[in-house]
């Protein structure tokens, strides 16, 4: 998947890193490449704590397995 980020120059020198389509998703570091490391790593955690969310609201049907598909 592609995720568009917006990185911006703090106040204390790091670079923040932020995505806009995951609300809340946000990240930081000491320069550009470790801002985009720690969001790429931000981003995997936002959709697996959403997954999760989702997963646990589903009807629990015994017929039913949730199948997991790598993306």
């Amino acid at each position: 998947m592609i995720f568009h980020v917006i990185l911006e120059q703090a106040e204390d020198g790091w670079v923040v890193a932020e995505c806009p389509a995951l609300p809340g998703c946000v990240s930081q570091g000491k320069d550009e490449n470790e801002a985009l490391e720690n969001i790429k790593e931000a981003i995997t955690a936002w959709l697996w704590a959403e997954d999760q969310k989702a997963l646990s609201a589903l009807p629990q049907k015994q017929s039913q397995q949730p199948v997991m598909v790598v993306v």
